[in-house]
This record gives structure tokens, C-alpha cells and sequence, in this order.
């Protein structure tokens, strides 16, 4: 009887401390935070703000090849997309998102997020992407397009490998 009872307090006192190791890291209270502490967009030297060259040109909307400035730049990030998708026209130093509403360059998670909401969800809690600083203090997050192209994603698909081997098949 007393061996019953201590193995019922030695379970006990063990699901105690695994539901005390489970518990969110974050309080369900605790709000995630509207703007973060980003490090600066990463801009070819020279092209930013975007209005010293944009100024008193012409907004042309029509898809066409870049020739001049910018012949670089092959939009391969979404199907019949083109740069006012996200540049906004009359004022090229902002980015809009597809409400209207304009982000600065430093906000352009917001912008990304509207198609990838899980990756910006993943993003803003520290689960995706690169983040400085301390785990309980500030932290410096690194923007979406630090990482990955804006206009030609960097990461192609990938050949998935094979799965391991079963450890009876190990010789």
C-alpha cells in the first residue's frame, strides 16, 4: 500500500513538472508587438530614396522590360505580377499594401505578410528568419528581403532526399 502511494506522488510530482516545462513561452495575455526594431533594408548603393530619379518622371503602370535603370531586376516572384504590386506609383519612396495604406521600406514585413501570413507570424514570434539581441530583452529582426529576393526569390525548390535508413537496415 505504501509502495502504491508513493508511485501515485512520484507520478504525480512528474506530471506536475512536465506540464510546468510546457507552458507558452510567451504569456497568452502578452501582445506581439505592432512595429519591430529592424535592421536597415539592404539597398544597392545609391538607389535610395527612390524619389531623387522618380521625381518628375512619368508613371508608366503598363508591364514591359526595363531597359534603362533597374534592366537588372526580373520580376519571377508572383504570376503577372509588376512593381506596383508593391511600389507605390506617385511616391516611390514607400511601398503600399493592397488596402492602399503605405509602409516605409523598414516596414515591408507588413507588405510580404499579406501572401506569406504564417512565415510573418512564424517571423514575429522569432521562429523564422534571423533575430539579434537578448532572449529577454531587445531584439533586432532581420528583414524579409535581407534574406530572401524581393523580385526573384533566392531559394529554389529543393530534390527532397531520401528518407533514412530504419536502424535494421543499418549494417
Amino acid at each position: 500500500m505504501k509502495a502504491a502511494r508513493l508511485s501515485a506522488l512520484a507520478l504525480a510530482a512528474g506530471l506536475l513538472l512536465a506540464f510546468s516545462m510546457c507552458r507558452p513561452v510567451r504569456a497568452a495575455d502578452e501582445e506581439i508587438p505592432k512595429h519591430f526594431f529592424v535592421a536597415p533594408p539592404p539597398f544597392s548603393e545609391g538607389i535610395f530614396p527612390c524619389s531623387q530619379c522618380h521625381k518628375d518622371m512619368p508613371v508608366n503602370p503598363k508591364p514591359r522590360k526595363l531597359e534603362q535603370m533597374h534592366d537588372n531586376i526580373q520580376l519571377h516572384h508572383m504570376p503577372n505580377g509588376w512593381c506596383f504590386e508593391c511600389h507605390t506609383p506617385r511616391d516611390r519612396d514607400v511601398l503600399h499594401l493592397a488596402n492602399g495604406s503605405t509602409v516605409k521600406f523598414e516596414e515591408s514585413y507588413n507588405l510580404c505578410g499579406q501572401c506569406h501570413g504564417t512565415v510573418l507570424r512564424d517571423w514575429k514570434v522569432g521562429l523564422h528568419g534571423k533575430r539579434t539581441g537578448s532572449w529577454n530583452g531587445d531584439k533586432q529582426y532581420m528583414l524579409c528581403v535581407s534574406c530572401h529576393s524581393p523580385h526573384d526569390p533566392v531559394f529554389k525548390p529543393l530534390k527532397p532526399l531520401p528518407p533514412p535508413l530504419a536502424p535494421a537496415e543499418i549494417k
